[in-house]
Order: C-alpha cells, then sequence, then structure tokens
C-alpha cells in the first residue's frame, strides 16, 4: 500500500483519499455523500465526499459537542453529590 493522498476538489466540494493507486472495481455508499472505493478484490483504496466542506464542518461540531458533553457530565454528577 502507498502513502495515503488527500486531493480537495474546490469548485465541485469534493475530498478524496485515496489509499491505493489500485484501480477502482467498485463502490460502496458508506452514507449520502461518502462512497468508498474498492478495487477488484474488494479492498478499500479510497474515499470520496461529496459537499466535503459540510461533512467537515458537521463532523468536527458535532465532535466538539460530543465531547462538551461529556466534560460536563462529572460536574452535574458532582453537583448532584453534594
Amino acid at each position: 500500500m502507498n502513502k495515503t493522498r488527500m486531493t480537495y476538489f474546490k469548485d465541485e466540494d469534493v475530498l478524496h483519499l485515496a489509499v491505493s493507486d489500485a484501480k477502482e472495481a467498485g463502490s460502496v455508499e458508506l452514507s449520502p455523500n461518502v462512497t468508498a472505493e474498492l478495487n477488484d478484490e474488494g479492498e478499500l483504496i479510497g474515499i470520496e465526499i461529496l459537499e466535503a466542506s459540510s461533512f467537515i464542518r458537521d463532523s468536527i461540531l458535532e465532535a466538539a459537542q460530543a465531547r462538551m458533553l461529556d466534560l460536563s457530565v462529572p460536574h452535574k454528577a458532582l453537583a448532584a453529590d453534594h
């Protein structure tokens, strides 16, 4: 496997992550706007993300919110103990 490469196509707002130079033989939609690219042996060779700027923004916001909620739980539990 070669180095992973990431390419962003600004005009189309598409992010492509390539983990192999193998030829694409098929693909599987992982979620809306996210597609896994597979070689002829069914191995992952890349991921394509459509509407990438929104996808990344939303993913970061969700992760940050989850982390902030996690951090607040001990404080709430501590306050309930007193």
